[in-house]
This record gives C-alpha cells, sequence and structure tokens, in this order.
C-alpha cells in the first residue's frame, strides 16, 4: 500500500480570507447536534442556539461550550457562572432558528419558545428538549474568536417524547438537518 500526501491547502501563517473561507466550507461538514445555551443574569434571560459543544467527562459530568466571545451570550454566561444546555429534537427547528437570528432582541427573547426554569440555576430549559443540563462554569478558556466554557453538571433530565428522543436536531453542511 502506498502512502502519498494529500492535495489540500496548506494554511499559511498570516491567514488569509481565502484560508478562511474553505475552512468554514470544509468544517461545515462536521455533523454535530444542536442545543439552546441559556443563562438568566440580573433577572433577564440569555439564550442563543449553539452546535460547538461537547461532553468532557462522566466523572464527574463535565460539559464545554464554544461562544463567540463578543455575543451576548457569551458575556452573560461568563459573568453569570451558571448556564443551561437543551439538546433540541428535529421537531424544535424553529426555536433554532429563532435563537439563531442575528439581533434577536434583548427584551422578550423568550417569548416566543416553550420553557422552563431549571432547578438549580433557574436558566430556561426548552420545553420538549431531548435533554437537558445545568452547569456551573469551572474554567473559561479564550480559543481564537470564542470563549471555551467548561462546567460540572449540577442537574440534568429528559424533556421530550420517546420518538423525539429519537429524532435529534443536526447541523451538517451549514443547515440543519434530521439522521433519518
Amino acid at each position: 500500500m502506498e502512502h502519498g500526501v494529500f492535495p489540500g491547502e496548506v494554511v499559511p501563517a498570516e491567514v488569509t480570507d481565502e484560508a478562511v473561507n474553505s475552512y468554514r466550507l470544509l468544517s461545515a461538514d462536521i455533523a454535530s447536534g444542536v442545543a439552546v445555551v441559556s443563562t438568566r443574569l440580573r433577572g433577564r434571560d440569555y439564550a442563543a442556539t449553539v452546535s460547538g459543544f461537547l461532553s468532557v467527562s462522566y466523572d464527574p459530568p463535565t460539559l464545554l461550550v464554544s461562544l463567540y466571545a463578543e455575543s451576548r451570550i457569551a458575556e452573560a454566561v461568563v459573568e453569570s457562572g451558571t448556564w443551561a444546555l437543551s439538546l433540541l429534537s428535529a421537531r424544535q427547528r424553529g426555536t433554532a432558528n429563532w435563537l439563531a437570528s442575528p439581533g434577536s432582541p434583548l427584551e422578550g427573547l423568550l417569548t416566543q419558545v416553550d420553557y422552563g426554569r431549571g432547578p438549580v440555576t433557574e436558566a430556561a430549559v426548552i420545553e420538549g428538549c431531548i435533554a437537558w443540563f445545568e452547569v456551573r462554569t469551572t474554567s473559561v478558556t479564550t480559543a481564537a474568536t470564542h470563549q471555551l466554557v467548561v462546567g460540572e453538571v449540577v442537574a440534568m433530565g429528559r424533556r421530550a417524547s420517546a420518538e423525539d428522543e429519537a429524532d435529534p436536531l443536526v447541523h451538517f453542511a451549514s443547515a440543519y438537518s434530521r439522521l433519518g
């Protein structure tokens, strides 16, 4: 078996707009789940759709979410120190679209969303979500244009029907999709 060098684009030390655009196009082919991250700060709800999150550890249960550093949600999550992550089902595409919209209102952000409050953080948990986690932040790291927020899970549960649990919302090729 011969091992050759793959043809491709080498990212220069001084990153160009072309390299950024190529990365954006290629990284869109990374399939990921879709969730809503939320927090409550000074009596106000903050929420946004995310696809950059992962389970870090089972013991203790630990999650990570990646948030654009200059966004309202990143500032609020970092300042509050607690947040919730609600994994969305395919049926919740409208919620994902609404909370992913740039320029969404600061006041009344969740008036179009069915949600309840997490028992520990009081952050919004999306009704009907496949699973939810309340998290207490343990570290925040800056990585390029984003904040990587890591935290220990302090409460968790399910809110979806069995049918919706088997039908997660997935982000792939720059669009929301279903697995099936």
